[in-house]
């Protein structure tokens, strides 16, 4: 699904300015930030390294700057590089949707980890803002592998494996995101019933329309489609309005034991490429172990973070999707604070 505008706006900078700790002091600001790093991760699936980042609660400082600015989105400000405070911290792996980026979800990274979380999220290549094609938007497997792949680099690296509890390590994804995190957790997918489904609903259902632009024929999905990549070390999964629901194999739902959350946003406005109820895909019924939250009035991009005065007029003049339009009476900051507050619940986070 499409949830992103163009590449040229997405990526204007990640650090618009690096900014001394005291020059943002006032009545308003924060108490605290969240430390703020990145790494590229060696993947043996990919011809070229993943670009991964890190949250985690910030034992000091040197300098805050924003992450995720642009000109339509509301940028977070973190502490970059910062040494992280002494101590176990719950591992949360982070997968974002078709067209997003790990530093577009920073709203929830930062929340989360001054929460007491460390938070590890990545860049699918083809999939990502400015690189994302519906052609690889069907690769399911690969997505999965790029979260364990992350997931062993970080295990494996002396600056930030010491500080993380490997009994406590969940996995959150977001759209396409969370399609990943139910195949981490050994969800398989299957490409007739997918077939069926979008013959079913055509361009009524988002991620259908969005594969039919691209000219991907339903009829020869790849065979990455159907791969699940389950990883036993990941014990919880927060599905945020998923996709592909319809297309999932109700016998590799018997032995999944991980406990998983589905967030939905919105009841009347949410999308049907993300009902996971009994008027959607009831994937929720058929495992005995889920949790539903659902949010409203919201839609899926209600999830995408918030954006700068004047962007939806921009993206309206460009002919873009509406990103940054949602349904009448919507608080987009509270929805995300009631999504934030769910997930802490869920995982046990310090609230």
């Amino acid at each position: 699904m499409k949830h992103v505008t163009s590449a040229m706006i997405v990526a204007l900078g990640l650090f618009a300015s690096l900014v001394p700790v005291s020059a943002h002091a006032g009545d308003n600001a924060p108490k605290q930030w969240a430390g703020y790093d990145r790494f590229d991760v060696s993947a043996a699936h990919r011809s070229r390294p993943l670009a991964a980042s890190i949250w985690y609660p910030a034992g000091t400082h040197i300098y805050r700057a924003p992450v995720g600015k642009s000109a339509i989105w509301q940028s977070v400000d973190a502490y970059i590089g910062a040494a992280i405070a002494p101590g176990k911290y719950p591992l949360v792996l982070l997968s974002h949707g078709s067209g997003g980026n790990m530093d577009g979800i920073g709203w929830l990274s930062s929340a989360l980890a001054l929460r007491g979380a460390i938070v590890l999220a990545v860049n699918h290549p083809g999939t990502t803002s400015g690189d994302s094609s519906p052609r690889r938007t069907v690769q399911l497997g690969v997505r999965a592998m790029d979260i364990t792949a992350t997931l062993d680099q970080v295990l494996s690296n002396p600056e930030f494996a010491p500080y993380i509890d490997t009994d406590r390590i969940s996995a959150v994804g977001f759209s396409l995101g969370g399609t990943t995190v139910l195949n981490l957790a050994g969800v398989q997918f299957d490409r007739d019933a997918y077939g069926d489904y979008c013959a079913e609903f055509q361009d009524n259902a988002q991620d259908c329309a969005f594969l039919a632009k691209g000219g991907v024929r339903l009829d020869h999905l790849p065979d990455d489609f159907e791969t699940t990549h389950s990883d036993p070390r990941i014990s919880s999964i927060v599905a945020i309005e998923p996709g592909m629901t319809d297309a999932v194999k109700s016998e590799s739902l018997d032995g999944i034991d991980e406990d998983i959350l589905f967030i939905r946003l919105g009841r009347e406005h949410g999308w049907r490429a993300a009902d996971v109820g009994p008027n959607g895909s009831n994937i929720l019924a058929r495992l005995g172990n889920a949790q539903l939250a659902v949010f409203s009035p919201a839609n899926h991009l209600t999830f995408l973070a918030e954006c700068v005065p004047g962007a939806a007029e921009l993206l309206a003049q460009m002919d873009d999707d509406p990103i940054c339009s949602d349904p009448e009476g919507t608080d987009r900051g509270k929805i995300h604070q009631d999504i934030i507050d769910e997930i802490v619940r869920f995982l046990s986070l310090a609230g």
